[in-house]
């Protein structure tokens, strides 16, 4: 567990990335802050729940450069927030969120000389992925939820599956429009969405660039449950009360149970029983468990 903490800080500290091709972190950011607008807003309720909003609703919540910067940012925020238990991500406007800024995405792709896309990509898989194949997001001591209103597509539809679960208000949809753009999920929504429905159900999603609706989301176990609300103040009430189920107790805890299923779903058996053991060892005689053994009688 020790290096693992020391690989990752590492990581962090280091303001030259080098992928397989190379690249400079520094240009990368500088051509992702020419295509601003948007924001990503980041509040904190009492109760451990954060709630992270998409703030772009002119383009469908779109990410543009710049928010795609915020969103390294607040990751890392929810990362140091000690009482945070929960987190939900929703999109302003009603709608979830709509994929890459177009405008952002033609830019890079015509600086094919400088080998820009390339360099982009293994730019946001080193800033936005644990060890090549999960996202900050899915690394997060946090349960998290995506509460989908509207439309999710394309990169919206794989922002979905990187969080724990997934509520949609009626008349939203999750679409992995993909193919249609030419492309496949560069930001690990295809192997995420493979674990969430299996390989035969993500191949149909991924191959027909189907709609799904709330309805075949439940059927598919891509959705944990339709809320009644379409409103966005009501959705989000009904989220934070569906979430809140789980976040209840100690954040210590809570976190806990966190990271021993993200390292039972990541690692290798042999390594995730590690993590679990280490994980264990920190909450054991800490003040949830005394208090706990005091006032809760064994067998009863």
């Amino acid at each position: 567990l020790q290096t693992t903490k020391e690989r990752i800080l590492q990581q962090r500290r280091a303001s030259l990335y080098v992928g397989a091709d190379g690249y400079e972190e520094e240009l990368i950011k500088k051509k992702l802050q020419q295509f601003a607008g948007g924001s990503i807003n980041l509040s904190k309720v009492n109760n451990g729940i954060g709630i992270l909003t998409l703030n772009n609703p002119k383009l469908m919540n779109a990410f543009t450069g710049t928010m795609m910067l915020e969103l390294q940012e607040r990751v890392t925020e929810l990362e140091n927030w000690k009482d945070g238990k929960g987190l939900i991500i929703y999109g302003a406007g009603n709608t979830f969120c709509s994929g890459s800024d177009l405008n952002a995405v033609k830019a890079i792709s015509n600086s094919q000389a400088n080998g820009l896309p390339k360099s982009f990509c293994n730019f946001w898989k080193t800033k936005s992925m644990n060890f090549g194949y999960k996202t900050l997001l899915c690394r997060l001591p946090l349960i998290s939820v995506a509460l989908v209103q509207g439309k999710a597509v394309g990169g919206g539809a794989e922002l979905t599956t990187a969080c724990d679960f997934r509520l949609m208000t009626p008349g939203s949809e999750i679409r992995f429009v993909h193919k249609h753009m030419g492309l496949v999920p560069g930001w690990g929504g295809a192997a995420r969405l493979v674990r969430i429905v299996g390989s035969g159900a993500a191949l149909q999603l991924l191959s027909g660039a189907a709609k799904v609706d709330p309805e075949r989301a439940l059927h598919l176990g891509l959705s944990e449950e339709t809320l009644s609300s379409s409103d966005e103040t009501g959705a989000l009430e009904e989220a934070q009360a569906w979430l809140s189920q789980y976040t209840e107790g100690p954040a210590s805890v809570i976190r806990a149970v966190k990271k021993v299923v993200t390292a039972g779903r990541e690692l290798p058996l042999e390594a995730a029983l590690r993590t679990e053991k280490d994980i264990f060892g920190t909450v054991w005689g800490g003040p949830a468990n005394l208090q706990a053994l005091v006032t809760r009688p064994k067998h009863k």
